[in-house]
């Protein structure tokens, strides 16, 4: 299961909002790549696939396919904001190495 924290549902809230498509929620998946072997990916998404797991966090659904789901156990998604940058954080305990800039891990 993958947890969203409460800065991270009201960020994805603004941005799902500000969509002129539309939006059911945000998918997050894992995909080959980057510097230490699977890297995380994020988009909107306007569909489900009859497989994929939804996490429903207030007014915020959070879409996990079946083959991200296992990587992605236990994950939590926070944002952050701070003098290095902005954007959403993945702290997830299946990754046993993550690269310097934290968008790719490996298991």
């Amino acid at each position: 299961m993958v947890t969203i924290t409460p800065i991270a549902e009201e960020k994805i809230k603004e941005l799902i909002h500000d969509e002129e498509e539309e939006v059911i929620g945000l998918r997050i998946y894992v995909k080959g790549g980057g510097c230490s072997g699977y890297q995380y990916g994020m988009s909107f998404e306007s569909k489900m696939d009859d497989d994929d797991t939804v996490i429903e966090k207030g007014d915020v659904k959070v879409i996990v396919d079946s083959q991200s789901a296992p990587m992605l156990s236990g994950a939590e998604v926070d944002y952050v904001d701070s003098l290095q940058g902005s954007g959403f954080a993945i702290k997830n305990p299946q990754a046993k190495s993550t690269c310097g800039c934290g968008s790719s891990f490996s298991t």
